[in-house]
């Protein structure tokens, strides 16, 4: 270290991105002062390495003792505006996490690496392709009738959209090459070398949206007069037309020389708000998502950065984007769970897009068909305003629910487990015969939910996780669907030996199993996260859909959100029960909002449709409420419920779950025991008692990946409480290793 250090010069802060909150101090020299500025990004020595690190002040001084010098500045500006460098603070203030954590989330991986990510290369891979087809089951046994392990390949690959990458098939499904190669042999699949890392989305585009209706331009013009600090919902059944209002609204903006963010839930399931976007806004247009490599989300991050690009369209970490002169932000089906980060910082997306938007001076814009309860409180209480699209796009009808009573509707014999009855598959059969499409929603995936020995009892359960193994078929295992845990499925009972054991509840293969028997002529896809773990998976089977390729669309909880086909004219519900029981406060509204939600799939076209739900609970307030397509009618029987005398939950109370997790059960419960009792000693002694404590207690999934867990729920009527509490935790509660605090949690198991 030169005597160069000890001299009055420029100390700059640097935030690293790691557990901690205070920056550490760096001289720096002066080549590189005119870069080291507040938000920039610096190359900094720690120990032995060098590591990238984001610049939180600069101020002139002598420092107390000799300081490392700042190794390097990479960018020519700032990496993060002032506005975004606030909504990092904000976002480790509200939800108790370190700040160099919340730095972190606002910038790509890739751009917290010292060195640049070189650009998206052709690199090639071999891919598998389907090339021959065996529609029937007969087909299938006998050409492979000495070859198991070659069928399961060839399923996997049919049930992917019909290719995958072979490095997907060995690693992620576990298949042997050799059955591939084989298949291969057979003249039922070849092999392919394409580019990898190709984004289905670059080309993609649709025409400009057609004039809006009279409805839509009112809520244009009324939202374009509120004042811009006023956030808006739209709160339009499906089909009614949301999102050519969200374009009319970004249009003005973009027209007035600013930029825009359109957030979308899950990237991958809204290829066709991508392709209106685009239509509208052409190559001025960033898409941000998960399937891009490092290399190309930082490049479409500085092409924002230097306003190349003006509109972000992105799922949750896209409310980061570096978007110049922010003139609106649109969050588009608000209600989605997915908006809410799982690991730390655990932020929300509409809640940090609303303080995004307060500091920039932009509109806010929130949309859905079934707005979360929050959203519909905060319209009551004038914190938003709330705008109703009540009616389809050329007055047509939404489609009408028959709401089936599991427990006493005849079933078709030929179903076994499947809850099939005779309403659903006449509905099905019908829309075929019609040469019209189907989607049929069954909210679990796998073949069987466990896997129970008949004679004593036992179910074979995750040694990692306190819940059952799921049965899968293609290809063959028991899965864990928290942790990834697998083994073979057995064929004896390990604590008896009994020779069979049977299969209990059912799940999306089993269902496209029951479907192939029953509809041999029907083209099937199936859409659940099995089918949809290889790159763009969802990507082809959507284009699928789309050409009519497929007659039946079947899947878990992601068909039932985004898609716009105008064929389809049945939706079916075969199983509306299977989150409705959850020990969940949240338990109802999703089961209303999805059942709402893919309930809007059918008829969205000329053709009119359908929409068939099976349940052993018709007269839960959820399921009746859906079946009217009636948010007012969930909400005013839900609402109650969580206000008191009953147990309060937002959107009456804001809460914060404190989850210990240990390898010991013991060491679990200690830690939410100390932080049981903290919480209840700062209620009382600095609260005035307006925090509310319950537990310590197991959580409802006791133990995962090793770990148990127990929890406790801290609830206050008043945000500044909760507020104070958390500033608290950052301070004091560190110290609790085996704790992590979630604020406003969107599950609780």
């Amino acid at each position: 270290m030169s005597d160069a250090g000890r001299d009055r010069g420029r100390i700059a802060e640097v935030l690293l991105p790691v557990p901690v909150s205070r920056p550490y101090r760096y001289f720096v020299p002066d080549a590189l002062a005119p870069r080291a500025v507040v938000g920039a990004r610096v190359v900094v020595p720690v120990q032995r390495r060098r590591v990238i690190g984001v610049v939180l002040g600069v101020d002139d001084g002598t420092p107390d003792r000799a300081l490392k010098p700042v190794a390097d500045a990479p960018d020519a500006e700032p990496a993060l505006s002032p506005a975004l460098l606030e909504l990092g603070r904000w976002i480790s203030r509200y939800y108790g996490t370190p700040l160099g954590l919340a730095m972190r989330a606002l910038l790509p991986g890739a751009l917290w690496g010292v060195r640049r990510p070189a650009g998206p290369a052709e690199r090639v891979e071999r891919v598998v392709t389907l090339a021959g087809a065996l529609p029937s089951l007969l087909e299938r046994e006998r050409a492979f009738r000495r070859a198991p392990k070659r069928r399961a390949v060839y399923e996997a690959l049919e049930a992917l959209g019909g290719s995958a990458p072979l490095r997907h098939l060995r690693e992620r499904l576990q298949l042997p090459v050799a059955a591939v190669d084989g298949l291969v042999r057979q003249g039922l699949a070849r092999y392919e070398r394409v580019a990898r890392q190709r984004d289905p989305f670059a080309d993609l585009s649709s025409p400009p949206p057609v004039t809006p209706t009279d409805d839509q331009r009112r809520i244009v013009a009324q939202v374009a007069a509120l004042p811009a600090d006023t956030p808006a919902l739209i709160h339009g059944v499906t089909g009614s037309g949301k999102t050519l209002v969200y374009l009319e609204v970004l249009r003005r903006v973009v027209d007035d020389g600013r930029g825009a963010i359109l957030l979308v839930p899950e990237i991958a399931l809204t290829p066709q708000t991508v392709a209106r976007v685009r239509g509208v806004f052409g190559d001025q247009v960033a898409v941000l998502h998960s399937g891009l490599s490092d290399g190309e989300r930082a490049d479409a991050w500085r092409a924002l950065r230097s306003g190349a690009r003006r509109v972000a369209v992105g799922a949750r970490s896209a409310i980061f984007a570096p978007v110049p002169r922010l003139g609106a932000i649109v969050v588009d089906e608000e209600h989605e769970a997915s908006y809410k980060q799982g690991t730390a910082p655990r932020y929300h997306a509409r809640d940090a897009a609303a303080v995004r938007a307060r500091l920039e001076g932009a509109r806010l814009l929130l949309g859905s068909a079934t707005p979360s309860l929050e959203a519909l409180h905060w319209g009551e209480t004038g914190r938003l305003r709330v705008f109703g699209l009540p009616e389809r796009i050329g007055d047509r009808p939404l489609p009408p629910v028959d709401v089936v009573d599991l427990r006493e509707a005849p079933r078709v014999p030929e179903a076994g487990a499947v809850p099939w009855t005779e309403g659903l598959d006449g509905a099905v059969r019908g829309a075929l015969e019609r040469r019209e499409q189907v989607i049929l929603l069954l909210n679990r995936r796998g073949f069987a939910t466990f896997l129970q020995c008949p004679s004593c009892g036992d179910v074979r359960e995750c040694p990692r996780c306190a819940i059952a193994l799921t049965v899968h078929r293609t290809p063959p295992a028991l899965r864990c669907h928290y942790c990834g845990y697998e083994e073979p499925v057995p064929t004896t009972c390990r604590a008896c030996g009994h020779e069979t054991e049977r299969m209990r509840g059912i799940g999306t293969q089993q269902l496209e199993h029951f479907l192939e028997l029953r509809f041999p002529a029907a083209r099937l896809a199936r859409m659940d996260l099995d089918t949809t773990s290889s790159k763009w998976a969802h990507h082809r089977i959507l284009e699928r859909v789309g050409r009519r390729e497929v007659d039946i669309l079947l899947g878990t909880q992601m068909i039932a959100k985004g898609l716009d086909f105008p064929n389809v004219t049945v939706v079916g519900v075969v199983d509306a029960d299977t989150a409705l029981h959850l020990p969940d406060f949240r338990a109802a509204e999703r089961t209303f909002q999805l059942l709402a939600q893919v309930a809007g799939r059918a008829g969205r076209g000329p053709l009119g449709g359908r929409v068939v739900v099976q349940t052993r609970a018709p007269g839960h307030h959820a399921i009746r409420a859906a079946s009217h397509h009636s948010v007012g009618e969930f909400a005013a029987a839900e609402l109650p419920l969580r206000a008191p005398p009953h147990p309060a939950y937002p959107p009456h109370v804001g809460l914060a779950r404190f989850l210990a997790a240990a390898p010991q059960e013991s060491a679990a419960q200690r830690a939410a025991e100390r932080v049981a009792a903290w919480l209840r000693r700062a209620s009382a002694e600095k609260l005035a008692g307006a925090l509310a404590v319950l537990g310590p207690a197991p959580c409802p999934i006791p133990r995962l990946q090793n770990r148990w867990r127990w929890h406790v729920l801290a609830k206050a009527a008043d945000p500044k409480t909760l507020g104070r509490v958390m500033h608290a935790w950052q301070t004091l509660g560190r110290g609790v290793a085996e704790v992590v605090v979630d604020r406003d949690p969107v599950s609780l198991l």
